[in-house]
């Protein structure tokens, strides 16, 4: 068995893994083979075939970040914002981060390093729908209950 290069805990769900699927085989083994002779090289196939497949899903997960799709000093419009993870447009990005690519805003800011007052809506959308919210009414304090004008 090659030396494991995983944090104790992984080593540690590796083996358990491992111990799972042979004490699973091993009735298989059983009708087939001797299980003392063929368990240990089966338990060792085992360890390395997990061990591989987690160590591939760790490498790709330490992957150079990707370059933006666009210049994120070009990706606020009037009218409309451009993902920087797809280099598509919209009106508000929030939605579109947490539903594709499972980001909060805060997430997507520090992925491109974005500063803390990076919008995520579209100025003009914004704006409409701050004088939508002020022509309802929201936004003001409530009159008082005790005191009604006659």
């Amino acid at each position: 068995m090659e030396k494991a290069t995983h944090s104790p805990e992984l080593t540690a769900s590796l083996l358990d893994a491992t111990a799972k699927i042979a004490c699973a085989s091993a009735d298989g083994l059983r009708i087939h083979t001797k299980i003392e002779e063929a368990m240990p090289t089966f338990i060792k196939t085992v360890y390395a075939a997990l061990s591989e497949a987690v160590g591939g899903a760790i490498a790709a997960a330490k992957e150079e970040p990707k370059a933006p799709a666009v210049n994120p000093k070009r990706s606020v419009f009037p009218e409309h914002i451009i993902c920087l993870e797809d280099g598509k447009k919209f009106k508000s990005l929030k939605r579109h981060l947490s539903t594709e690519y499972g980001l909060t805003p805060d997430e997507y800011r520090a992925k491109w390093g974005l500063p803390a007052n990076y919008p995520m809506v579209a100025p003009n959308y914004a704006a409409t729908r701050s004088q939508l919210a002020k022509a309802s009414g929201l936004g003001r304090k409530p009159a008082a209950a005790g005191k009604r004008e006659a």
